[in-house]
């Protein structure tokens, strides 16, 4: 079994974890090529609905009755 040979220095274990909260304090952010509203990349974007050039969501407001 693998056993590191030298303690890790607490410095070298705090900047390791703290890399975490630099995503959540800046989170990736892109523009829609649709509507160019700004959101969270690979994802639909919750203003027109589009996804990569395609309708996805209809976000027209109107409920299916069933």
């Amino acid at each position: 079994m693998a056993v590191p040979k030298q303690r890790t220095s607490g410095s070298k274990r705090r900047s390791r974890h703290a890399q975490w909260k630099n995503k959540l304090e800046n989170p990736a952010v892109s523009q829609c090529d649709n509507c160019g509203s700004f959101g969270r990349p690979h994802r639909v974007c919750m203003s027109c609905g589009y996804y990569r050039g395609r309708k996805v969501l209809d976000l027209s407001g109107k409920r299916a009755e069933s």
